[in-house]
């Protein structure tokens, strides 16, 4: 079985926040956090959700915790999974309420179930770097508070 792996972020300005441990997420379950932007010159500064999402070979990635065809901080809670795009098996997250299917490598959406995103959001999640050293989960948030795919 093919996987893709998550592509290499290279922020122009890196700031690791540590999150928690790795033993503190449970396995194919997500977990919302709450990063600081006020220490990247992200537009607004302020906080950013994530869900953090760890997968069964301890691989952690991380996307927007917010739903962008509900509006709510949601995706945390949505269902972990997996599909086949283009021949390769990519790690997924279920959206809660509405039930759109994301890439947990990109963020992109690859199933909309017939809804369009709320007004002046984008279909897909933001996708953020993810290092887990010593076992200590680290995020990073870029100068633009993140990555689209």
């Amino acid at each position: 079985m093919t996987t893709l792996e998550a592509p290499e972020a290279v922020p122009t300005a890196t700031t690791w926040q540590e999150v928690c441990r790795l033993d503190d997420l449970v396995p194919e379950r997500g977990a919302a956090a709450l990063l600081d932007a006020a220490t990247t010159t992200s537009p607004g500064g302020g906080t950013v959700q994530v869900a953090l999402v760890r997968l069964l070979d301890d691989t952690v990635l991380a996307v927007s915790n917010l739903d962008p065809y509900s509006g709510a901080h949601v995706m945390s809670r949505g269902l972990v999974g997996s599909r086949r795009v283009d021949g390769a098996t990519v790690p997924t997250l279920t959206s809660p309420l509405h039930k759109q299917v994301f890439s947990l490598l990109t963020g992109a959406c690859l199933d909309t179930a017939g809804r369009s995103p709320v007004a002046g959001q984008g279909g897909d999640l933001r996708s953020f770097p993810v290092r887990v050293t010593g076992g200590v989960v680290s995020v990073s948030l870029p100068d633009d508070g993140g990555t689209r795919p």
